[in-house]
């Protein structure tokens, strides 16, 4: 079995778990293979939790769930020096960022310092205490959620660390049909029906497919379209009129990067050896809705990051 037929079959099995999500596991898929992280909004009890947990129960990988709190420290993510009485030495003791999957929840709710220290994670693939520097596994992936109905006691996240995140994904009510799923499903789970089995894939499997799909090919004008739309959130007004009152801040060069991976790993998944511009035009809400910053009259007409990507591509032509 080759590594795409791996990881389609990971994604399948996500499916028959989480019903009504197809886009969250797609995402989470994408972000996998392009070695990012996410950043999940959406109202609770739909399903964010149990997609990355499901994640990690068909990889090798281990998981660790951190609900984010006011009072949290930077050494309830990262660890701490313990003091050893017996010979009178300090022992590092890790904590739960050095797992392969790690839950952010309701990461808006901690101070700045803890989040802080998760952006140097998530960035450097590494943490800092006291002197010493310890790096994380190469198999390394946050997802962080956000609760967009409750505000009260929220610290909202700076550009700086939303813009470490590979993409922003919303997530919305299922339909009915998947709600009757769910409700099967879970009772099937209060029975304690047997979940179907999915063999394991290994973090070998997700390193190579990741070579894989940095060996993509994308064309000279593709690559171009890319650039030229991350240009755009930049200097709007050269594009559209309506955009530039629109757009206060662009894009930064980051941007072009994920946006870059993120089209790569959507045509690898869909068997494609090349990658079009309908890749990058799928993926392009999701990796650019929390790096524009919106102008105060956008925001009080109502204007959303998604209209404005909407209006992006229209005015900006494909390859």
């Amino acid at each position: 079995m080759t590594h795409q037929q791996k990881i389609l079959q990971l994604r399948d099995y996500l499916n028959t778990q989480i019903v009504g999500q197809p886009h969250l596991i797609d995402r989470l898929i994408i972000a996998i293979l392009a070695d990012g992280h996410l950043l999940v909004e959406g109202a609770p009890g739909l399903a964010k939790t149990k997609a990355i947990k499901t994640l990690a129960d068909g990889i090798t990988g281990d998981f660790h769930r951190v609900q984010f709190t006011p009072d949290l420290l930077p050494s309830d993510i990262t660890g701490s020096d313990i003091y050893r009485p017996e010979d009178g030495s300090f022992q590092f003791q890790p904590g739960p960022i050095f797992h392969n999957l790690v839950l952010a929840d309701e990461i808006n709710r901690a101070p700045a310092k803890v989040q802080s220290a998760l952006l140097e994670a998530m960035a450097e693939r590494q943490i800092s205490v006291g002197r010493s520097t310890y790096p994380l596994p190469k198999l390394f992936l946050v997802m962080a959620t956000q609760n967009p109905i409750e505000q009260e006691g929220t610290y909202p996240l700076p550009e700086a660390q939303m813009d470490r995140f590979l993409m922003h994904v919303n997530v919305d009510y299922p339909e009915a049909e998947a709600e009757r799923q769910i409700l099967r499903l879970a009772r099937n789970e209060a029975l304690n029906e047997p979940i179907a089995a999915v063999d394991k894939v290994t973090e070998e499997t997700l390193l190579e497919a990741r070579k894989e799909v940095l060996s993509v090919h994308m064309a000279e004008p593709v690559e171009e379209y890319i650039v030229q739309l991350i240009l755009a959130t930049r200097n709007p007004t050269d594009y559209c009129e309506k955009l530039g009152s629109w757009l206060d801040f662009g894009a930064s060069p980051r941007a072009t990067i994920s946006l870059d991976r993120c089209a790569r790993a959507c045509a690898w998944l869909k068997g494609h050896d090349y990658v079009s511009p309908d890749d990058v035009r799928s993926v392009i809400h999701d990796v650019l809705r929390h790096r524009l910053i919106l102008s105060f009259e956008a925001e009080a007409s109502g204007i959303t990051p998604d209209r404005a990507i909407d209006t992006l591509i229209s005015n900006v032509p494909s390859a």
